[in-house]
């Protein structure tokens, strides 16, 4: 293609709503039901534009402007000092060849549309107000049965309970409780994962995971602050237990001792968040992952558009076994192209990240508390 440079940049700030309000997790209050998503619009020299999530300055973006397009982003992502717009870059590359994001950093430009495993991850501790532990297992099992009837066909459940919100042995015994319901809610075969948030010891892990081995636990994801010698503690009884449960950590602090860890075999699932880790780096971290055997789950939660980056990543990782699904309606932003159906979303076959962005409404956030740089 014709060189192009960018010549404008834009931020708005954009909200949406979640189906329902999201509850605690062990660590944290109520998360609630609203989304604020930053999203930068950056418009090149021959016309093309591109947007996504990005949290950068004004300050930060303005070294931008007037450079070539060409030399910040490719098909293995962005350049190093570009990765905190690494989204709407990727978004602008691909539209200007006219290929999906998923085809555009694919070698191999495989050209059927692509289609991934995706996972409900809304059963918060949405339960809490309930002294009933009858009634906290039912409101949990509904809402498990909600997610089969928006398309899903797996889920993970937020643990916890005793870490911060409720007595120890009162929390844990409710989230065994809820586990084993949620199990029978969605059936025998759809997967299940359970995550901590770190709010269990080793010990609580061990009772937690063999009083629901029928239940068939997937992975069990943040049980503890990342240890090696717990983890390898937890490997070796779940060995001896015959418990096929997954090992996955990593959402946290993104500690890069995990990838080490990974290698030797204590943890399962790399789990460093889609946004804060970021799209390029896991194009790299996804290819070494893939080496070794071990699975790349990105985190994704509050951003709505993770859902959507974390699916075009999942062509270039052959061990990304779902997408972490957080829905939220964001008016401004169009992803009707999108759809689940039996467990995995679809993704479409149009240029960039395949989202469409209102033009009344981006201008009104952008006119509101955001900023615009050109030339």
């Amino acid at each position: 293609m014709a060189e192009a440079t960018i010549q404008r940049i834009e931020m708005g700030i954009l909200e949406g709503t979640r189906p329902r309000h999201a509850g605690s997790n062990a660590r944290l209050g109520p998360h609630g039901a609203t989304v604020r998503l930053p999203i930068v619009r950056i418009t090149a020299s021959d016309g093309a534009s591109g947007f996504g999530r990005c949290g950068a300055t004004a300050m930060a973006l303005e070294s931008l402007i007037g450079q070539d397009i060409d030399t910040l982003v490719s098909t293995d992502g962005a350049d190093p000092a570009c990765i905190p717009v690494e989204y709407p870059l990727l978004d602008l590359a691909a539209r200007r060849v006219g290929e999906p994001v998923y085809r555009f950093v694919d070698p191999a430009r495989s050209p059927e549309p692509l289609r991934v495993r995706i996972y409900d991850t809304t059963l918060y501790f949405d339960d809490l107000h309930l002294e009933s532990d009858e009634e906290a297992v039912a409101l949990l099992a509904d809402e498990a049965r909600e997610g089969l009837a928006t398309g899903h066909a797996a889920f993970k459940i937020k643990v916890g309970r005793g870490a911060r919100h409720m007595a120890l042995e009162q929390g844990t015994a409710r989230d065994i409780a809820i586990i084993q319901a949620v199990r029978e809610a969605v059936g025998p075969d759809a997967p299940i994962m359970i995550d901590a948030n770190n709010g269990y010891n080793l010990n609580l892990t061990k009772r937690v995971l063999s009083e629901t081995r029928d239940a068939n636990v997937h992975w069990m994801e943040e049980a503890f602050h990342e240890d090696a010698v717990l983890y390898r503690d937890l490997r070796e009884w779940l060995d001896r237990e015959g418990l096929d449960v997954l090992i996955a950590d990593g959402e946290g602090t993104a500690d890069p001792a995990l990838v080490g860890w990974a290698e030797e075999g204590l943890i399962d699932v790399v789990q460093y968040d889609i946004f804060s880790y970021g799209f390029t780096r896991w194009l790299q971290l996804g290819a070494r992952l893939d080496a070794i055997g071990v699975r790349s789950a990105p985190h994704n939660y509050g951003s709505v558009l993770g859902n959507y980056a974390t699916g075009h990543l999942a062509r270039r990782i052959d061990k990304l076994p779902f997408v972490e699904w957080d829905p939220a309606d964001v008016p401004g932003i169009d992803a009707s192209g999108y759809a689940v159906r039996n467990g995995l979303i679809e993704l479409p076959d149009v240029p960039g990240f395949g989202l469409t962005l209102d033009e009344d409404r981006f201008s009104a956030a952008v006119a509101s508390g955001g900023f615009t740089l050109t030339t």
